[in-house]
């Protein structure tokens, strides 16, 4: 099965577990997320999701595997995240477009989906002439309130912009990532355009290849990633 990223929808919000759809860590101050019940934390992300489309554009992408919805990560301004004002590492810089949320099925981890995200995400802000992509990660290697392990955001391409021993913010500078990434992706083609591999009726295509609509489509090979709720 492929894998493949697009934007965010409010109604992919719906296809979401529970703990993520009302997961309000970083649009709300944590005094008026406790006012909320979970289906009013639900309702309040669509709400947020609505608004931030319209007022601002794509603010996240979804990855599928098949049908299947397997990952997604939320973005915005810093200005659309208040509940980031409470992390010791704050505030982000003023160039910065901020990395929230990426979250991926437990059946799907370490399989590449948290990569492809973020850099669908890199690819969206520099399409709209953003500079830079923050986020806030935890160093004691797990998911905190909706924070982002450290050692997940460093080995996707961010570095450090302001230490910190538990919650360090982390900075990706967006045309040198895109530009890097292209140039080993020309270099590649380069390479196969010299060392073209014999092909037999059973050979599959190798490496990357790109929807129509200009969404990346990964790993056309065998697929290790088989969500939960897909299986028998």
């Amino acid at each position: 099965m492929s894998r493949r990223t697009t934007s965010l929808r409010v109604d992919d919000l719906a296809r979401l577990p529970p703990s993520e759809r009302s997961c309000l860590f970083w649009q709300l101050g944590a005094v008026d997320r406790h006012r909320l019940d979970p289906d009013e934390q639900a309702r309040e992300k669509q709400t947020w999701t609505s608004t931030v489309l319209r007022e601002w554009g794509a603010c996240g992408r979804v990855a599928t595997v098949g049908d299947e919805l397997v990952g997604y990560a939320l973005y915005a301004p810093a200005a659309w995240l208040p509940g980031a004002q409470a992390m010791p590492s704050s505030p982000p810089s003023p160039d910065a477009v901020v990395l929230a949320t990426v979250w991926v099925e437990p059946s799907c981890r370490r399989g590449g989906i948290g990569r492809l995200l973020v850099q669908g995400v890199a690819r969206d802000l520099v399409e709209r002439g953003h500079e830079a992509l923050e986020a806030y990660g935890d160093t004691r290697g797990r998911t905190v309130g909706c924070v982002l392990p450290a050692e997940f955001l460093g080995g996707v391409g961010f570095g450090t912009q302001r230490p910190h021993p538990t919650t360090p913010r982390l900075r990706m500078e967006l045309r040198t990532a895109i530009s890097w990434k292209d140039e080993v992706e020309q270099a590649l083609d380069r390479l196969w355009g010299v060392v073209r591999p014999v092909r037999t009726k059973a050979a599959r295509p190798i490496g990357s290849v790109r929807a129509a609509s200009g969404d990346p489509v990964i790993g056309t090979g065998p697929d290790t990633c088989v969500p939960a709720r897909s299986v028998r």
